[in-house]
């Protein structure tokens, strides 16, 4: 005889059910929230929300020392609530409108670049190079700007190109005021050209096993 008796009910995959407004606390909080909703009594209420942004706290205990940490705790519930949840909040809460407002673009940074093959990174670094005070410091930092033009240099041209082209272009990038005499400062080698070499290596060593 067979016992085996059909669930009365059938299991509910997540993807059935409400999209949670923030996933991260979890399907039972959410239903936590659902449930305060539906207390009719405010003092009840009340006890319940306080009790839930409790369980929240606990649910992400590294991130206490965050700022406005607690103030977040209750922007979250008032969001799972859909701002629907009426209590005494202990802090002024995010505004529907201002959580349903589109993120600001970001700017994109415009205007004509010299050399693509340097790149707007490095003119900015030689303009900030420009604005420093003479000294180890601006010179330590003329001489990575220099390394980081050759890598950029080399990754868009085939060809090898001389320290010489390399301060002449740095010259004219910061209009003169870096002008750097062949020889003060020597530019490490390319990692590319280091691989190059590998790659003969390599080419040797199979030949010869």
């Amino acid at each position: 005889m067979n016992n085996y008796t059909e669930p009365t009910a059938m299991m509910e995959y997540n993807t059935k059910q409400k999209k949670l407004p923030l996933p991260e606390y979890g399907r039972s909080v959410q239903k936590m929230v659902d449930h305060a909703l539906t207390i009719e009594d405010r003092e009840e209420r009340q006890i319940c929300a306080q009790t839930i942004v409790n369980i929240m706290d606990s649910m992400f205990p590294n991130m206490r020392d965050l700022p406005d940490y607690k103030h977040k705790l209750w922007d979250h519930l008032a969001i799972m609530s859909d701002f629907k949840l009426d209590i005494d909040y202990p802090v002024e809460v995010i505004k529907k409108e201002k959580f349903n407002e589109p993120p600001s673009r970001i700017p994109y940074q415009t205007g004509e670049i010299k050399n693509r093959h340097y790149g707007r990174v490095v003119e900015d670094m030689i303009k900030h190079a420009c604005t420093m005070d003479e000294g180890e410091e601006r010179n330590k930092f003329i001489e990575l700007i220099t390394v980081q033009m050759k890598k950029n240099y080399l990754v868009w041209n085939k060809d090898n190109v001389d320290n010489k082209r390399i301060f002449e272009d740095l010259r004219t990038y910061s209009e003169g005021k870096i002008d750097i005499a062949d020889g003060e400062i020597k530019i490490q080698q390319s990692p590319r050209n280091d691989n190059s070499r590998n790659n003969k290596r390599k080419k040797v060593f199979k030949k010869k096993h």
